[in-house]
């Protein structure tokens, strides 16, 4: 009789996995407690997969030999809670997908820099012809494509929430780009359980593996004391130091291990202390990888960057707008505001994941002429910020926080939005919070 598995939450990584699994000879069913997009139920039913939406049927779930948990569903979830006092084993689907390829896997963590140093790596790789796909948080389910296509590398995207439930899945090239406050409220508000789950992007790791990391970041300095990692340690930093494998001097930036080459900074596409670590990280899996210094130089030099992070929307009677929708915490939006050259009309607020505001109460007061808070829920802005003397404007939807903005903003100035928070209180989605800003901003 075939084993059963049962996959929880049917979008892009729940149905991956499926597909996967009915592929292994599994037997299989899906369930999502919300409506399944019509493209996902589609694909479900032309494979004559099992499925229901709006419901979980205990029943059903509870006898699964096994079940793959999507990474948005929170592990104290009910049908979580019930499924482990079953003592029924709980995974995700990048640990599945990981049992049934050979494939070389670069794996990126971070709380900031992983979307655009994981599309950066692929860029990369791609210039190099290597034949590598895109996985994740970001690009296809890796089990899907471990499912339907044969590459021989995966870069791949890893939230915290999908290293949770990664046990026996190695990287063979991991990359760590900081650790900062994120996600408190899906970690019982304790940092060290959101620092322990970044920490897993090393586990399983042997001498034949490489992890490259931020060497001027206190929390993984002091969690590098407590594990001996097996292996090959590639630190990078922006000034020159022992042991670093990139650095910066003299306007020349540098990478010395595994194969040394340099090439000027301000050659580099991205633009930004944030976007030369997420260079300099992308450059050296490149290089750990076997690809040539020059596609390496290239392909930093050419790469366009991310959709809604700083990204540039339009000048409109002088002011620069920018969307940074990607910012869905403290730290991100201080890497934004560090990067500003002029003065900003900051547009902040959304779903609060616990966060604190005193990482850019500096920068706030020194970058910025104005406060647009966007968020069904401002009071903690307005307790927090309004002391600053700044303008502020308190609204509800993306056309009111431009309209505010456009309103506030001098000309020579910048409309930054990037909010801090997460965007479920208003929008469906950072993407869809990004490109309403950018409809709106267009309208002007």
């Amino acid at each position: 009789m075939a084993k059963k598995i049962v996959v929880l939450g049917a979008a892009e990584s729940g149905v991956g996995a499926a597909i996967l699994a009915q592929k292994q000879g599994f037997d299989v069913f899906v369930s999502d407690f919300s409506r399944i997009k019509d493209f996902y139920k589609e694909e479900l039913e032309k494979r004559n997969i099992l499925w229901e939406e709006c419901n979980h049927n205990e029943d059903i779930i509870l006898s699964a030999d096994e079940v793959i948990k999507s990474p948005g569903i929170p592990n104290d979830a009910p049908i979580i809670l019930k499924v482990k006092e079953k003592n029924i084993p709980v995974i995700s689907e990048i640990e599945f997908a990981g049992r049934y390829t050979n494939a070389k896997m670069i794996c990126i963590t971070g709380s900031n820099g992983k979307t655009t140093t994981t599309s950066l790596i692929y860029h990369i790789f791609k210039m190099a012809g290597m034949n590598v796909g895109l996985a994740g948080n970001i690009g296809s389910s890796l089990a899907w494509q471990v499912a339907e296509k044969d590459f021989d590398y995966y870069v791949i995207e890893l939230s915290s929430f999908q290293l949770d439930n990664m046990y026996e899945f190695k990287a063979d090239i991991a990359v760590l780009m900081n650790i900062t406050p994120d996600h408190l409220d899906r970690y019982d508000h304790c940092m060290q359980n959101y620092v322990d789950a970044k920490m897993r992007v090393v586990q399983n790791q042997t001498a034949d593996d490489a992890f490259v990391f931020w060497n001027d970041d206190p929390i993984i300095q002091a969690e590098l004391k407590k594990y001996g990692l097996k292996a090959t340690l590639y630190p990078f930093a922006e000034d020159k130091a022992a042991e670093l494998a990139a650095y910066t001097e003299e306007g020349t930036l540098y990478f010395d291990r595994p194969y040394a080459f340099n090439m000027e900074q301000e050659s580099l596409a991205l633009t930004g202390k944030h976007n030369l670590y997420n260079s300099m990280a992308a450059g050296i899996s490149a290089n750990i990888a076997g690809i040539k210094n020059e596609t390496i130089r290239e392909a930093l030099q050419t790469f366009k960057g991310v959709e809604h992070r700083l990204e540039r929307v339009a000048r409109v009677n002088g002011v620069d707008y920018i969307n940074d929708s990607k910012a869905t915490n403290v730290n991100s939006c201080w890497y934004a505001l560090q990067s500003m050259p002029v003065k900003t009309i900051l547009i902040l607020g959304g779903k609060d994941k616990g966060n604190d505001y005193t990482e850019i109460a500096d920068l706030v007061r020194e970058k910025c002429s104005g406060l647009v808070y966007l968020g069904l829920h401002n009071e903690k802005l307005h307790g927090f910020f309004d002391c600053f003397g700044l303008p502020v404007a308190d609204v509800q939807s993306m056309h009111d926080a431009v309209q505010a903005a456009y309103k506030m903003a001098k000309p020579g100035e910048i409309v930054l939005l990037s909010p801090c928070c997460a965007s479920f209180d208003l929008f469906n989605s950072y993407e869809d919070r990004g490109d309403q800003f950018k409809k709106c901003v267009r309208a002007l």
